[in-house]
C-alpha cells in the first residue's frame, strides 16, 4: 500500500465539486443563492451554449470587501455561520463554503465585486495547481458578478456526461424558476445565448405573486388553484394548491419551499399524498405552490450537500400539519370555486367578481377558519337526508348517522342491499323547487336542473352556461362522505379473531408494536409482542374482517418506521365504504324527476370533495355561453 499523502487544494476541490456541481444547473443554483443571501433586489443570468460555455449571474446586492476576495474562492469559507449554533439555526440559503472554491476547480472562473463603501470594484481569479489568487482592479457597480466559463474544461470524463444544449439549458431554467418562485421580492431576469428568455419583476402584492406564478407555472394552473394560509404550533403553511380536476400525468409541478428553500422530501410528499388520496384519478398527480414557515432550529438543513433535503426535529407534527391543512382546504372546495377557475379558462379577460380582491381569478381559502357555510338555497335529497350528515330535517325526516350505519352494517352481517336507489320509489314529499329566476337574482352554483340524457347524465342551466352531471358520480361521492361521518360518529369498533395470528417479524418491528400498542389499538388493531422477533395479532377492525390481517399488520409497521404513524387502516376502511356507496348510490337509467335532479344538485353543492366520485372521475363540467357561442359561431 502506498503512503498517505496530502491531497492538492484542487484535486481536493474537485473531488468536493463532484458532489455539488452535477451539471451547469448545480453551478446556477449556488450562484444565484449566493446572490439571495446578498440582499439583491435583482439578478441577471446570462447563459451561453446550455450552460457549457457561459454561466454569468449579476446581482446589486451587498458586495464583497476587496480584502476578503481571495477567502471567497477558498474552501470553508463563509460569511454565513461561525459557530455550531449558527449551523444549527441557518437562516440563509448558502453555508458550506464550498461552493465557489468547486465551481473554479472545474471551470475558469471569475467573480467581480464591489461594495457601497468601496470607490472601485476588483476582480479575482485562480489559476494553477495551487489555485492561487490573483486580484486586479475592475469597473462594476455594487454588486456582484461571477463568470463561469469552459465548464469541465479539465475534467473531460464529467463533460462527457453532460446532455445536449437543449437539455442543459432545461434544467437551467427550472432551477431559475425554483428560486424566482421562492423569492418573490426580488427581480430575476434569463437569456440565452443573447436570447431573452425570462424576465421577472420583484412581486409584492398578492396579484403580482399570482401574476409571476402563472408566468412560470402556466396560467391554467393559478386558474385551478386554491390559495390557503394557515397557522398553528408555531408552523405556517400558505400558497396554492390545485383542484384535483387540474391533475397531472407526472409530478412535474410540485413545488415546496421552507424557509424560502425549495427542498423534496419524502415526508412532505407523503403528507400530500394523503391529503389527495380519495380525489386524484388513477396515478395522476396532484399540482402545487407550497410554502412552509419555520423556526430555523427547528430544521436541520445540513443534509446533504446539494441542501435539497431538510430533516425536521418533530417530523410528525410537520406531516400532520401539512396533511390536515392541505386535506381541509380541500373538503372546503365547493361547485363555485371550480366555476372560477372554467370562467378564467374560457373567458381570461372577463372579470372574476366571485374570486377575492386580488387573487388573480384563483379561489381563497383560509384553512385555518371555519369551513365554509352550506349555500343558503333549497335542500332536499334523493335519499330525505341532508348533505354532509348533520342532523338537520329535510322533508320533515331527520337523519341520523344510525341510519347510514345500517347500510352497511347489514353489507357486514352478510346481507345485501335490500333497496338501491335505483329501485326506490320517488319520496313523496319532495317538492319542486324553483325554476330559473329572471334577471339578475341569486343563482345555486350548479344552477337547476332541465333535463336527463339517456339516463345517466343531468342537464343544469345557469348563468355560466350548461352544467352537466354525471349523476351514479355525484351521488356515490355524496353518499360516501355520509358514511365517512357516520363511521366517525360511532368509532371504529374490534374484532376479535378467533384464533390469534401469530407473525415473524424483526426486533425492530417488534419493538415498534410494543411502543406503539396504544396507537394500534386506536386503528382498531390489537397487537402484543409475545417474543423478540414475534407478535400476535388478537384484533382487527370489524370492517375489515375480510381483509389480509398479515399483510395490513406489515404495511402499518413499515408506515411506523418510516412516517412515524399510519393511515392503512382507514385508507382500507375508506375504499370499502367506497365500493359500498358505488353500490349504493343512484344507477344508470333510473329516471329522476326534476325535484330530485335539482336535490342531487344542492346536496353536491353541500358536499365535501363532490367535484369528484370516490375514484377521481370528475361529477360535472361546465360549457360556458362563450364557449357555446364559438361552437355555433355565434357573433361572427
Amino acid at each position: 500500500m502506498s503512503s498517505i499523502k496530502l491531497l492538492s487544494p484542487r484535486l481536493a476541490n474537485q473531488i468536493a465539486a463532484g458532489e455539488v456541481v452535477e451539471r451547469p444547473a448545480s453551478v446556477l443554483k449556488e450562484l444565484v443563492e449566493n446572490a439571495l443571501d446578498a440582499g439583491a433586489g435583482t439578478i441577471d443570468v446570462d447563459v451561453e451554449q446550455g450552460g457549457v460555455k457561459l454561466i454569468r449571474v449579476r446581482d446589486n446586492g451587498g458586495g464583497i470587501p476587496e480584502a476578503d476576495l481571495p477567502l471567497a474562492l477558498s474552501r470553508h469559507a463563509t460569511s454565513k455561520i461561525a459557530s455550531l449554533d449558527d449551523l444549527e439555526a441557518v437562516g440563509s440559503l448558502g453555508f458550506r463554503g464550498e461552493a465557489l472554491a468547486s465551481i473554479s476547480s472545474v471551470s475558469r472562473l471569475s467573480l467581480t465585486s464591489r461594495t457601497p463603501e468601496q470607490d472601485a470594484a476588483a476582480r479575482v481569479e485562480v489559476e494553477g495547481r495551487d489555485m492561487d489568487a490573483r486580484i486586479s482592479p475592475a469597473a462594476h457597480p455594487v454588486g456582484t458578478t461571477v463568470e463561469v466559463r469552459d465548464l469541465f474544461f479539465n475534467t473531460p470524463a464529467r463533460r462527457k456526461f453532460l446532455r445536449t444544449e437543449k437539455t442543459e439549458f432545461n434544467h437551467l431554467e427550472e432551477c431559475l424558476r425554483r428560486q424566482a418562485l421562492g423569492r418573490f421580492d426580488t427581480g430575476f431576469s434569463l437569456r440565452h445565448n443573447q436570447k431573452v428568455v425570462q424576465s421577472l419583476r420583484p412581486a409584492q402584492s398578492q396579484l403580482d405573486r399570482e401574476r409571476r406564478i402563472g408566468a412560470l407555472c402556466g396560467q391554467k394552473f393559478i386558474d385551478n388553484a386554491v390559495v390557503i394560509d394557515a397557522e398553528a404550533t408555531g408552523l405556517r403553511l400558505w400558497g396554492w394548491v390545485a383542484l384535483p380536476t387540474f391533475s397531472r400525468s407526472q409530478a412535474d409541478l410540485q413545488y415546496f419551499f421552507v424557509n424560502s428553500r425549495v427542498i423534496r422530501d419524502r415526508l412532505v410528499a407523503h403528507a400530500v399524498r394523503q391529503a389527495y388520496r380519495d380525489v386524484l384519478y388513477n396515478n395522476r398527480h396532484p399540482a402545487f405552490v407550497l410554502y412552509l414557515e419555520v423556526d430555523p432550529a427547528s430544521v436541520d438543513v445540513n443534509v446533504h450537500p446539494t441542501k435539497h433535503e431538510v430533516r425536521f426535529r418533530d417530523g410528525r407534527l410537520v406531516h400532520d400539519f401539512i396533511f390536515r391543512t392541505l386535506h381541509k382546504a380541500l373538503a372546503d372546495v365547493r361547485p363555485d370555486d371550480h366555476f372560477r377557475g372554467a370562467v378564467a379558462q374560457s373567458m381570461p379577460a372577463a372579470p372574476q367578481p366571485q374570486a377575492e380582491p386580488g387573487s388573480g381569478g384563483a379561489a381563497t381559502i383560509h384553512a385555518a377558519a371555519t369551513a365554509n357555510a352550506a349555500p343558503t338555497v333549497p335542500t332536499s335529497s334523493l335519499f330525505a337526508q341532508p348533505a354532509q350528515g348533520r342532523p338537520e330535517e329535510s322533508g320533515g325526516t331527520t337523519w341520523e348517522a344510525r341510519d347510514q350505519m345500517a347500510f352497511y352494517q347489514s353489507l357486514n352481517d352478510g346481507g345485501g342491499v335490500t333497496q338501491t336507489a335505483s329501485s326506490q320509489p320517488a319520496p313523496a314529499n319532495l317538492q319542486a323547487l324553483p325554476t330559473p329566476p329572471q334577471g339578475e337574482g341569486e343563482e345555486p352554483p350548479l344552477g337547476y336542473a332541465v333535463a336527463q340524457l339517456h339516463g345517466i347524465y343531468i342537464l343544469a342551466q345557469s348563468h355560466q352556461g350548461m352544467v352537466v352531471v354525471d349523476m351514479h358520480a355525484a351521488h356515490e361521492r355524496i353518499t360516501y362522505e355520509r358514511m365517512k361521518l357516520a363511521l366517525e360518529a360511532q368509532d371504529l369498533k374490534s374484532q376479535p379473531l378467533l384464533v390469534p395470528l401469530s407473525l415473524a417479524v424483526s426486533q425492530k418491528e417488534a419493538g415498534l408494536a410494543e411502543s406503539h400498542g396504544d396507537d394500534l389499538q386506536k386503528l382498531g388493531l390489537l397487537v402484543e409482542r409475545i417474543g423478540p422477533e414475534t407478535i400476535a395479532v388478537r384484533q382487527i377492525p370489524a370492517l375489515l374482517r375480510g381483509a389480509d390481517a398479515e399483510q395490513l399488520v406489515r404495511d402499518v409497521l413499515a408506515d411506523l418506521i418510516e412516517h412515524g404513524q399510519s393511515d392503512r387502516v382507514e385508507a382500507m376502511t375508506h375504499e370499502l365504504l367506497g365500493t359500498m356507496a358505488c353500490h349504493g348510490s343512484v344507477r344508470a337509467n333510473r329516471q329522476l324527476t326534476i325535484p330530485e335532479m335539482n336535490a342531487l344538485l344542492r346536496d353536491m353543492e353541500a358536499t365535501e370533495r363532490s367535484g369528484q366520485c370516490n375514484h377521481g372521475r370528475p361529477t360535472w363540467a361546465l360549457m360556458t355561453l362563450s364557449e357555446l357561442d364559438k361552437l355555433f359561431l355565434r357573433g361572427r
